[in-house]
């Protein structure tokens, strides 16, 4: 009995004190259930954040590519100013050879015969056609070319903002200037050339004007020596004169057609090259030549050449594309070189707007 009772006890006492503890796994596990559920709440929260995030990046990059592409398909660039010629009508015109200049002229030199003419007698900006005749007034002067001058801030371009290489308190002598505006068109060393004439700027244009006078440039006027101004004017006849006159110096001859040049400015060597490629073109034989632009003259070009056993005064204004003087005067030189075949050179070949000639003085 009393075995009984002792067993009977001791599974009293077991169950007793197995019971809190079961109680306790059951909390436990019932605990890990919860916090497990309350991670993937939170994971799944989470998650939705996260895509919820991306989703809102990537809607705000889209709208960024998106104005950025707005804005930047509403970008026009700034229309280009019309040239006196395209306001006048001039590229309206047509001719036999289709030039895109809308003035063109070719004389035989030595005849004064014409055998193309286009809107000749158009007077229009020449640009740096004006070079020519600043080169001319210098030569005439009989300055020394080795006289050293200084750009200074007069020289620096205020009329359309140009750039140049040449900085204030840059000094070359005479002869290096006039190199550099004959050759690439320099308009510091053109302002500076006439700046530092005796007796200033103002008496080396009024001696360009006069000069343009006595050699029967009717229609020509300069205002100032770089052709930056669009009031520097002249007709393509006017300008077939200047460079028959300019052809006869030996040294404008050479610095118009020189290649490239160097100079020394400071500690640095700095090249310059000619602004007109035909002159390394070695089909082509180039006895001087000058080239111009601003906006008001479009892309001009006169030279003087070698075409097919005839000595060629060549004139191309207010050409409309960066090239298409260049395409004018091969289109010409094709047609005379086509025309010369078998005939005499005594003949002329014919002209766009009827014969004419003009007589050089």
């Amino acid at each position: 009995m009393r075995k009984i009772l002792f067993f009977f006890g001791l599974t009293l006492f077991i169950f007793a004190v197995s019971l809190p503890q079961a109680d306790a796994a059951q909390k436990k596990r019932q605990l890990a259930k919860s916090a497990k559920s309350t991670i993937v709440a939170k994971s799944s929260k989470s998650s939705r954040f996260s895509k919820s995030s991306i989703s809102a990046k990537r809607k705000v990059s889209k709208t960024f590519v998106a104005t950025k592409h707005k804005t930047v398909s509403h970008a026009t660039a700034a229309p280009l100013k019309p040239s006196f010629g395209q306001m006048a009508g001039l590229h309206g015109a047509t001719d036999s050879l289709d030039l895109k200049s809308s003035v063109a002229l070719v004389i035989d030199q030595e005849t004064n015969e014409v055998l193309f003419s286009k809107n000749e007698q158009a007077v229009l900006p020449i640009a740096s056609l004006t070079k020519l005749m600043t080169g001319l007034v210098l030569r005439e002067a009989k300055l020394p070319m080795d006289q050293m001058i200084t750009i200074s801030q007069a020289d620096v371009d205020t009329e359309k903002g140009s750039k140049s290489r040449l900085g204030v308190g840059t000094e070359l002598t005479r002869g290096e200037l006039l190199h550099l505006a004959l050759m690439s068109s320099e308009n510091r060393a053109a302002h500076a050339l006439a700046r530092s004439y005796p007796g200033g700027l103002s008496i080396f244009v009024g001696l360009m004007n006069a000069k343009a006078l006595s050699i029967g440039m009717s229609d020509t006027q300069y205002v100032e020596p770089t052709g930056l101004s669009s009031k520097n004017q002249s007709s393509a006849r006017d300008l077939a004169k200047l460079v028959n006159i300019a052809h006869s110096d030996p040294i404008l001859r050479e610095l118009t057609t020189s290649p490239d040049y160097q100079v020394a400015v400071g500690n640095r060597t700095l090249q310059f090259n000619n602004t007109n490629r035909l002159v390394k073109n070695p089909s082509w034989d180039i006895g001087l030549q000058k080239t111009g632009y601003i906006s008001e003259a479009g892309r001009c070009l006169v030279m003087q050449t070698k075409i097919a056993g005839r000595k060629l005064i060549m004139v191309f204004l207010d050409s409309a594309g960066k090239l298409s003087r260049i395409a004018d005067a091969e289109r010409v030189r094709r047609w005379v070189e086509s025309r010369s075949a078998g005939r005499s050179t005594s003949v002329p070949l014919a002209s766009a707007a009827g014969e004419k000639i003009i007589h050089f003085q």
